[in-house]
């Protein structure tokens, strides 16, 4: 069994489509609706996927995946960053359910963006992903899809800030693309297939 260490179900639906088939049972965090979730307290997206994996690893006693992974605009020096999920913390109540979350979130991003030219809203999504043992990273890998950011937003499917995330190369943003097209191209679909490539490889050994 492996753990995806997501309870966003959104999330967990598109790691799974974009692993494909595996020889082992791939899960989320339903089975733990009682764990506490760690402390993010890394610096990049890297080292929180790793604080992550092993703190969830050595929790449960399996093999655990997780991601960090977020929005970086470039008008804002990278930012939100790591703080991506929780970019508007400071005006989200307690127990705000995730569409309220989005919301916020994506409120805040357009207030910081006012008055810039579209040229200058460029942006990308960026993924890592590492898989522990609770011992040690297993295996990491990462991806990145560049973009801009678009003032109204567009589509219905996907979560976060995928309405307002406009990819020029498909001429839609990631909420107007069916799961499957945002799959392919994602930056989470890149890394996730990166991983399932290497992942094969690790249980194909004798």
């Amino acid at each position: 069994m492996i753990f995806v260490t997501t309870r966003n179900p959104g999330k967990l639906r598109e790691i799974r489509d974009a692993l494909g088939e595996l020889p082992v049972p791939v899960a989320g965090l339903e089975d733990f609706p009682t764990l506490p979730e760690p402390a993010e307290t890394g610096a990049t997206f890297a080292e929180n996927a790793r604080l992550k994996a092993h703190y969830y690893a050595q929790a449960t006693g399996q093999w655990c995946l997780a991601d960090d992974s977020g929005l970086a605009v470039d008008a804002l020096g990278g930012r939100p960053g790591v703080h991506s999920a929780r970019f508007a913390a400071e005006r989200i109540p307690p127990g705000a359910n995730r569409h309220a979350v989005d919301h916020a979130n994506n409120q805040r991003l357009l207030e910081e963006l006012a008055g810039l030219a579209p040229d200058q809203l460029t942006a990308r999504f960026l993924c890592h992903l590492a898989l522990s043992d609770g011992r040690r990273v297993l295996l990491e890998a990462q991806g990145a899809l560049e973009g801009l950011i678009v003032r109204q937003g567009q589509g219905h499917n996907g979560f976060g800030y995928d309405p307002h995330f406009y990819v020029p190369s498909e001429g839609l943003t990631l909420a107007q693309m069916p799961a499957a097209r945002k799959n392919a191209i994602s930056h989470r679909g890149q890394a996730v297939r990166r991983l399932g490539e290497l992942l094969r490889a690790l249980l194909a050994r004798p």
